[in-house]
């Protein structure tokens, strides 16, 4: 909200222009403007940023209120939680929505700077950290974390990809400062890197991998979930604006949770709004946020969630990006609790992530085709080559969903098994004797 000036002019330029956080006082007839930081295409925070603007379900709440005021938002598009952080700190943001490393980082500049933020909503979570992926390039002879010792790796410092690279190669023993040369780059940068062949891989979050796979740039070498520790995403608001502006934040809460009834009612197309405003392909969107996508969307603050993010804390300080955080003081979830009503908000805790499933996106169709097994869905798309949008399947160790022509299938007798990296089905394979590795030709004549 537009700040009134009431004192010295050098302390008013101090004060956000943008913001509504410090102008408690506005009453009828005013116009205030709500401004909120939020990443397009990082597709698991939609339901705070790209879907929610699409519905105009926030600015819905805010007409809602009735109390006099002409509320606007500012939605303003980054490409990181970083520069969102910034603009908070500044007071320039009121609400943004990052991932949950970049949460922390929020947190610890927020008190730092004399800005504290709170930790208020979650957007989409993997329980297992399905949401980060290492890729290689597609004809890259590199298929496991051992072959990245010596090699250039991108990837964005103090992102949850970095947390998921450094905790990765600790678990397979190679130092991730001495190890590999970590290239610090955004997604795009480092996606161009991998193209032009000065990365050997890139560790970086939804939507890259799964887009780089898509579009056959990249194929995976590593799935987060294997790390199985929570990764999420969440919205973030200043304290002095929750505390001015509660009415408004409660606003912005419920507008979220229509948004998530939304994605949830219409899973292909809220993928198709997503894709419209990003220019995504819809087919990735759907591969993180579809029906059995790899994130699950709800706002309620989950006690796991809350507890890998205590544990995060630890990486950020190891890469000095950040001292102690009192993560107990930065996640507050009384607004979230009004808004949605305490008895909603204790069913939203109970639900428990649907599990992962097969699916097929017929061209044309607004909506997909559920399969038993992955086996059932193979022996459909071996009857079906044409028409057919895109086929989902999940990780048979760790059911990070994945299209079905990316994954590296194992056959185990009769039935035909698909994984997310090649390191992971090798495990299978060497845990199951008779079992081997097959390419996607034979697993669909096979299914046939």
């Amino acid at each position: 909200m537009k700040r009134t000036a009431v004192a010295l002019s050098a302390l008013v330029l101090l004060l956000p222009l943008a913001a509504c956080g410090g102008d408690a006082e506005a009453g009828a007839g005013s116009t205030v403007t709500v401004t909120v930081g939020y990443q397009s295409r990082t597709i698991n925070t939609v339901t705070a940023g790209t879907l929610l603007r699409s519905l105009g379900s926030f600015e819905k709440q805010l007409n809602a209120l009735d109390d006099g005021v002409r509320y606007e938002v500012d939605w303003q598009d980054y490409a990181t939680g970083a520069p969102i952080t910034a603009q908070m700190t500044a007071g320039k943001i009121d609400i943004g929505s990052m991932g949950d490393f970049p949460l922390l980082i929020n947190a610890a500049r927020g008190k730092q700077l004399n800005n504290p933020t709170r930790l208020v909503s979650v957007t989409g979570y993997n329980l297992s950290g399905g949401l980060n992926t290492i890729v290689a390039a597609p004809g890259s002879k590199l298929d496991s974390l051992a072959d990245l010792k010596g090699r250039k790796v991108s990837t964005s410092v103090g992102s949850a990809a970095d947390g998921t690279l450094v905790r990765a190669l600790q678990r397979a023993g190679i130092d991730p400062d001495r190890g590999i040369e970590k290239l610090n780059q955004q997604p795009s940068v480092g996606a161009s890197a991998l193209a032009a062949g000065s990365a050997d891989a890139l560790s970086q979050f939804v939507a890259w991998p799964g887009l780089l796979a898509f579009q056959g740039k990249a194929k995976a070498i590593y799935d987060g979930a294997r790390l199985d520790l929570p990764t999420f995403h969440g919205v973030t608001a200043r304290q002095d604006f929750a505390t001015e502006r509660p009415a408004v934040l409660e606003a912005f809460l419920k507008a979220q949770a229509e948004a998530t009834d939304y994605l949830h009612a219409h899973p292909v197309a809220a993928a198709e709004k997503v894709a419209k405003a990003t220019g995504l392909p819809a087919e990735v969107v759907y591969l993180y946020n579809g029906a059995h996508g790899i994130a699950t969307f709800d706002p309620a603050l989950r006690p796991p969630l809350v507890a890998a993010l205590k544990k995060d804390v630890a990486i950020l300080k190891s890469a000095k990006l950040t001292g102690d955080v009192d993560v107990d003081s930065f996640v507050d979830d009384r607004y979230l609790k009004k808004a949605l009503g305490p008895a909603a908000y204790a069913e939203h805790l109970a639900t428990k992530p649907a599990p992962a499933a097969s699916e097929v996106w017929p061209e044309g169709a607004s909506e997909t085709l559920t399969f038993p097994s992955p086996t059932a869905l193979l022996r459909h798309l071996a009857g079906h080559r044409d028409g057919i949008r895109a086929a989902y399947v999940p990780d048979a160790t760790t059911g990070t969903l994945w299209f079905a022509d990316k994954a590296v299938w194992v056959a185990d007798g009769a039935e035909l098994l698909p994984f997310v990296a090649p390191d992971t089905a090798r495990a299978y394979v060497a845990a199951h004797s008779g079992a081997r590795v097959v390419s996607y030709t034979d697993a669909l004549e096979r299914a046939s």
